[in-house]
């Protein structure tokens, strides 16, 4: 077995563990767990992640482009599918962010049996799409939701993994390091993200998602699963992209769809519900599909 993927086998022990405990807990437990994940655990993950490399011009040409493309394909496949969606475009925007939006912990996940270098530049990769993704997924329920421009920027902004990676690059590019006391707790925050992401994931997995797979979501889960990662696969390898970075970009474009969707599917008014369904969905067949990716990558 591949060197990434035995060092994920204590990962994907942590989702059997989820499974286990899921009924341990109540919904909202659940919730406020995944609630403090994306607004202060793995906001600290990015931070210091981006905060350790300081984005190189093959970085900002590389990977900026490549991500926003991968997401922009997601985008736009999803938009053909739309006659397959729900009538109601709000409920389609809900669902159609899926496409393109992805799940940071699994990124972080599969990437840590990969050289340093490979982190700092996946950091690099989420700083840069995290905005777009969020200026999209907006714009789109806006649309179906008479939401004021002042409000929309608003969720934007203050998104956490938008606030975290901005702040990391920028203090980067400054050449300026916080002092030890403030990222010492940082750095505490940042351990505690992953183990408790992948205990959530396995808590949120449900094998009856799988019986409301419709045309409409299944079309979305090959598009995410299967045609990004394929399509990035092998236009990295056609152009001869350096291996790190053709790595990361695979990666991300082979990312089951975010886990933080359905909460802004409900602050539109979206069926949230449906949004989660895509989630775990993607999640579920993307940690069969994660591997295979792995390995294509020689990990």
């Amino acid at each position: 077995m591949s060197p990434v993927l035995l060092a994920l086998i204590p990962d994907f022990a942590l989702i059997v563990l989820g499974v286990v405990m899921r009924r341990q807990l109540a919904a909202a437990v659940w919730q406020g767990i995944d609630r403090l994940n994306y607004l202060l655990l793995f906001p600290a993950l990015v931070f210091l992640a981006t905060l350790g490399r300081v984005p190189t011009t093959a970085d900002l040409l590389l990977i900026g482009p490549g991500v926003w493309a991968i997401m922009g394909l997601g985008l736009t496949l999803a938009w053909l599918a739309r006659p397959l969606g729900p009538d109601r475009f709000l409920d389609f925007a809900g669902m159609w962010q899926c496409s393109w939006r992805f799940n940071t912990a699994l990124g972080f996940v599969c990437i840590q049996g990969f050289p340093d270098e490979y982190r700092a530049i996946l950091s690099i990769a989420i700083g840069l799409a995290v905005p777009v993704a969020n200026i999209l997924a907006v714009a789109g329920l806006s649309r179906g939701n008479a939401m004021s421009f002042g409000h929309t920027v608003k969720q934007i902004l203050l998104n956490p993994f938008f606030l975290a990676s901005f702040l990391g690059i920028s203090l980067s590019i400054a050449g300026l390091r916080p002092p030890d006391l403030v990222l010492a707790p940082l750095d505490r925050l940042s351990d505690a993200a992953l183990p408790i992401a992948m205990i959530s994931i396995g808590a949120a997995l449900r094998l009856e998602a799988l019986a409301k797979l419709d045309l409409f979501k299944l079309a979305i889960n090959v598009i995410r699963l299967v045609i990004l990662p394929t399509v990035t696969f092998a236009v990295t390898g056609l152009i001869g992209m350096d291996t790190p970075y053709r790595t990361v970009l695979v990666i991300f474009a082979a990312l089951p769809s975010a886990s933080a969707a359905h909460v802004l599917a409900s602050v539109f008014g979206a069926d949230r519900e449906a949004v989660a369904t895509v989630i775990a969905q993607t999640t579920f067949l993307g940690c069969a599909t994660l591997p295979f990716w792995l390995m294509m990558l020689g990990g």
